[in-house]
């Protein structure tokens, strides 16, 4: 698991954002996410999605082991 970009997050809340230190450490990291537009990106892969991909796009030539040994 990756560590949190301290730095990145800083020069984007008081850089981009303009907020002051104490504004920006009083944001959730939810909040920082919103207001950063993270909510503008795409939606997270559905369980439905992956099965319409899965259909659409099947394994070939794994057999029942899916390649495994």
């Amino acid at each position: 698991m990756k560590g949190i970009d301290w730095p990145g997050l800083m020069r984007a809340g008081l850089g981009q954002l303009r907020l002051t230190p104490e504004q920006f450490w009083r944001l959730s990291p939810v909040e920082l996410r919103i207001m950063l537009g993270a909510e503008a990106a795409a939606p997270p892969l559905t369980r439905a999605r992956l099965d319409e991909l899965r259909a659409a796009y099947p394994d070939q030539g794994k057999g029942k082991d899916h390649g495994r040994d």
